[in-house]
């Protein structure tokens, strides 16, 4: 099997181990038609997430329908309407959360979001009782008014007001109050979209433990949180390298098929929403690029390891291996993170893999000559 065959063969196994210990994290919307819950959502977790296939019922018969999509799963009503069908939903909803608890972690539902309109100034008696039976079942609930005017930093006196009427029926509600948030830029005031980042860091805070990377994975505005997630990954990546004392020289031809890189690559992937067919792509086009560098590198460092020329193929020390590992991963970022914001050059609409060969090597290179042989 040719050398470029065999590494993208293995970084899809890696990928498809990686993906199944990230797990999904499961979000269940509710509110009426017509609140903007697909445009709320499609703001945090990425254009056209929330499209109008309809998924699998989350039971038999049941009005809940599960939409998977990589690292997030969307559970959302089809056919019945809050106000209208209380008592199916309700249900359908307690069998859902029955279900769930004797399923893994990334089938059961994490957290709901509650959607109603900011200007609607009306919050009935039955949506009420809805989010707080939500609440009864486990479910952490986050209120969200949608569509809410924001001018010069000050909310829209009718959502303040409906805020407030909210607040004071202290609701089982997360931080016990609304979110007022405006997805998108108003394309006729010119009002800039407000309160997601807000919305996204409660949900955080609420998820269950175990989901924190798929949510991480799935959501595309806090940029922050992703690249802090990836520093991590790197991190014990070079650990992992560290604790391998001597190893061999880690660029053969099958450099970069060692286990902990492989994984720091498959990882870092993930986390910016890169397809496996793509990332395994810009790995290969990157791989090159750590082989040339490394070599030139293991070359210089060969004389400060004693002994090295007459071992066969030579051993480095676990401070070269770890600081080869930490410039490989924080190029390898750059290259997703590139890749994640469409900033990669392209050739008739697809990625130039040598352009993405000459980022990761000009990245390596700012990493590589801070690595030290050890005497």
């Amino acid at each position: 099997m040719p050398a470029g065959d065999f590494f993208t063969e293995s970084f899809h196994g890696r990928y498809a181990e990686e993906a199944a210990r990230i797990g999904r994290f499961n979000l269940a919307l509710f509110g009426k038609t017509g609140v903007g819950k697909s445009t709320l959502v499609n703001a945090v977790f990425g254009e056209e997430v929330a499209r109008t296939g309809i998924g699998e019922p989350v039971t038999e018969g049941s009005s809940l329908y599960l939409d998977k999509r990589g690292f997030l799963g969307l559970v959302d009503t089809k056919g019945l309407e809050l106000g209208r069908d209380d008592k199916a939903l309700l249900k359908d909803v307690d069998e859902m959360v029955r279900k769930g608890r004797k399923l893994p972690l990334s089938e059961q539902v994490h957290v709901a979001w509650y959607c109603l309109r900011g200007l609607d100034r009306r919050f009935e008696d039955s949506e009420a009782e809805f989010v707080t039976h939500l609440a009864g079942l486990g479910l952490p609930v986050v209120v969200v008014l949608t569509q809410v005017p924001m001018r010069d930093g000050v909310y829209h006196p009718d959502a303040v007001e409906l805020g407030r009427h909210i607040i004071a029926r202290d609701l089982p509600i997360v931080d016990g109050r609304p979110r007022l948030v405006q997805a998108m830029r108003d394309q006729f005031t010119g009002q800039p979209a407000h309160g997601l980042m807000e919305l996204l860091d409660a949900t955080f805070r609420v998820a269950p433990e175990g989901v924190e990377g798929a949510l991480t994975a799935a959501q595309q505005i806090d940029v922050d949180r992703k690249a802090k997630v990836a520093q991590a990954h790197i991190g014990a990546a070079v650990t992992a390298a560290a604790g391998a004392a001597a190893v061999p020289i880690p660029f053969s031809d099958a450099a970069m098929l060692v286990p902990l890189q492989l994984t720091m690559m498959a990882r870092i992937s993930q986390i910016y929403g890169l397809r496996v067919e793509r990332a395994a792509m810009l790995a290969v086009a990157s791989s090159a690029a750590a082989t040339a560098g490394g070599r030139a590198l293991v070359t210089n460092l060969l004389k400060f390891v004693p002994g090295a020329g007459s071992v066969a193929g030579g051993v480095i020390g676990a401070g070269v291996a770890s600081g080869i590992t930490l410039a490989m991963g924080q190029a390898w970022l750059v290259v997703c993170q590139r890749a994640a914001a469409g900033k990669l050059e392209t050739v008739n609409g697809v990625i130039d893999s040598e352009a993405a060969q000459r980022l990761f090597r000009s990245e390596l290179s700012k990493h590589l000559p801070k690595v030290r042989g050890e005497k």
